[in-house]
């Protein structure tokens, strides 16, 4: 089968950036400017606008390969180009498969053949494929010439990186357009409900900055300002300075991220010599400023349809780095707050009168906002979602992946149903599982959730936060040690993934074993073989006197680096890598077979599907959804999955 190697460039009065592909595709004055094309190895050739469109491009039947090849795929769709979504083979979508970054100018800095950045195509499109201030778009010819002589680049540049990698397999490939699929159907917003958030927050926004500049005296008139981590810095305690320091990529620095800003507020409730109040409350406005959600409320304002006000292309395959699980762009569903406004209809007509959120449905406005986002995807009229949580996935793919005899009794715990938090907390506080309380079964839930992959104190404390658990180190650590003891599989499967793939580093081109994944290193890259067959790497590893190090793809380097960042391997991120990609191949055959049956997936979140169907459907639907959700690939034989369903009228409230 022939391969269409192809890339175009176009010009439009519509911004791609906060509009979106969909949107940017089907606007009136979206145009191609040119399109670069080659059949298999032959030489680049170029079509530019009023040129007669060649039969090459007009009469291919086989398969077309593009860098992000939805915006190719959908601009040339709507230019009346008759191709069909599985022609298109995304050569980003293979990178990302390969554990290399997704971008076209970061492969070859990511390889180390060449880590200077070529920004002149950005300088091209804004001359020449952005209108000016006045309206008008860019002609020069010596310009037009060059933007014509970088679209071929791009095409051989495409062409070599895509040759050099390893291909998707059939059904990588087959996963992809079943990604596409799903975003090709999207999700409606209740844009009224996101309009009124965006007020909301703005007004907000306001009053927070204007009580961080009465606090600090006038010193912090922009809360998102540098200067911010120095006068926090400066007027808290010694304990407290200690906290802000944290390991940027191997350099020690001063952080007001989300986590620090989380333990000083902490801190603050207990040691207000250290903390005081004012300096309290300013880390409070902070956090109220970086947790708002004027931003994504504003982003899927404008990734939504202005003709059916679907937000569309959410979904990246293969965005997780080592691991293959899919990743979200634009609408950024992945990282919306699970915690829902639980009056969310009743909510949503408050906002729409401007009426006060507080303290009604929260104590903050901010809350209630981050509470209100995935209310804020709705079904259709007449429709429902039906959303169906695999239970503990990760607890039973870890177990299952050690191929262990102690793993399989944890697995039992699975099958017939018994509570596995109890079950820890039994083991830990050493009584009956019929006697344990509601504070030691979530103490036993924090175990699992914290400690499966070789996490910590420092896991179980973060862990522990999430769900109200505090305890002191002595304690935390002592909880650690009992899951361990009551999960001896769990110790010898991490030491055996270290031993394993140390050994494949040690030993080019031989296939080592654990559990039921392999390691390989072919002298560049760390590969680990998954029991359904697929293959991710650890990119350019080393075995150094520290251990395996490799280069990590999602990692940008400095403008000036010499090198692509660094990561090290170690026992529980080999574990966490192994059993996320694992997760991510059952969720993709779920994905694909509801499909192929014809149900309506409009969103996937983590270890979540979202099905839209009509409400008259909706145990149908829950019944198929089950079927298929606990059903494991035959790859998969043996592994216990439950699922947790329920038909909602808003994402995120039943």
């Amino acid at each position: 089968m022939s391969i269409l190697w192809l890339d175009i460039e176009t010009r439009s009065r519509c911004d791609l950036k906060t509009r979106g592909v969909y949107n940017y595709a089907a606007d009136p004055s979206t145009e191609v400017l040119c399109i670069a094309y080659a059949l298999d190895d032959a030489d680049v050739k170029l079509w530019k606008r009023g040129e007669k469109l060649p039969l090459a491009l007009t009469e291919h039947k086989g398969e077309i390969r593009a860098h992000n090849a939805a915006f190719e795929r959908l601009v040339l769709q709507g230019f009346g180009m008759p191709y069909h979504t599985k022609q298109f083979y995304c050569t980003a979508a293979q990178a990302r498969a390969n554990c290399y970054p997704g971008a076209l100018a970061d492969v070859a800095r990511f390889a180390g053949t060449d880590m200077r950045k070529d920004h002149r195509g950005a300088l091209l499109i804004r001359k020449l494929c952005i209108p000016n201030a006045d309206g008008v778009f860019g002609e020069d010819p010596a310009l037009m010439a060059e933007l014509y002589e970088y679209c071929c680049q791009d095409v051989r540049a495409m062409r070599e990186v895509s040759l050099a990698m390893r291909d998707m397999t059939a059904g990588e490939l087959a996963d992809y357009h079943v990604n596409e699929r799903i975003n090709d159907r999207g999700v409606l917003l209740d844009v009224p409900l996101a309009e009124a958030a965006v007020k909301y927050a703005a007004a907000e926004l306001e009053e927070v900055q204007a009580l961080a500049k009465e606090l600090t005296g006038g010193k912090i008139v922009s809360l998102r300002s540098p200067k911010l981590r120095e006068w926090v810095w400066a007027n808290v305690g010694d304990t407290a300075r200690g906290m802000m320091l944290v390991d940027k990529k191997g350099e020690v620095k001063k952080s007001l991220d989300k986590v620090v800003r989380y333990n000083l507020l902490a801190f603050a409730e207990e040691n207000n010599n250290e903390i005081p109040d004012y300096v309290a409350d300013v880390i409070q406005c902070a956090d109220d400023i970086w947790a708002s959600s004027t931003a994504k409320f504003q982003r899927l304002l404008g990734l939504s349809d202005l003709v059916d006000n679907r937000v569309r292309g959410a979904f990246v395959f293969a965005g997780g780095a080592a691991t293959g699980r899919a990743s979200s762009y634009g609408a950024q569903v992945h990282n919306f707050p699970r915690k829902c406004v639980k009056a969310a209809d009743e909510c949503r007509e408050v906002m729409a009168l401007g009426a006060s959120l507080t303290p009604q449905f929260g104590s903050r406005v901010t809350d209630v906002l981050k509470g209100m986002l995935r209310p804020a995807l709705i079904p259709a009229l007449g429709n429902v979602f039906v959303v169906a949580d695999w239970s503990s996935i990760e607890a039973r793919v870890t177990p299952w992946a050690s191929a262990s005899r102690h793993g399989e009794r944890k697995l039992e715990l699975f099958r017939t149903g018994t509570d596995v938090y109890r079950v820890n907390a039994s083991a830990t506080f050493n009584i009956e599982v019929a006697d344990v309380d509601d504070v030691q079964r979530q103490i036993g839930k924090v175990q699992e959730l914290s400690c499966g992959f070789a996490g910590g104190v420092g896991a179980f404390a973060a862990m522990g936060r999430a769900y109200g658990i505090s305890l002191p180190e002595a304690d935390a650590d002592r909880m650690v040690k009992a899951w361990r003891r009551a999960n001896p599989w769990a110790v010898t499967y991490w030491s055996a993934l270290e031993d394993t793939y140390t050994r494949a580093m040690r030993n080019p081109n031989k296939p080592f074993k654990v559990g039921r994944v392999s390691y390989l290193f072919d002298g560049r890259h760390l590969w680990y073989a998954l029991p359904c067959g697929d293959v991710l790497c650890y990119p350019f590893a080393e075995l150094t006197p520290d251990g395996v190090t490799y280069a990590k793809c999602s990692w940008k380097p400095a403008a000036d680096a010499k090198a692509w960042p660094r990561g090290r391997l170690w026992r529980g991120l080999a574990c966490e890598n192994i059993t996320q990609a694992i997760a991510a191949r059952i969720l993709r055959c779920a994905l694909s077979e509801l499909i192929a049956a014809g149900y309506g997936v409009v969103l996937h979140v983590h270890d979540e599907i979202v099905v839209e169907c009509p409400a008259e459907a909706a145990a149908e639907v829950e019944a198929a959804m089950r079927r298929v959700m606990t059903t494991p690939p035959a790859w998969a034989d043996g592994l216990p999955l439950g699922v947790e369903l329920s038909a909602m009228t808003r994402y995120g409230k039943g």
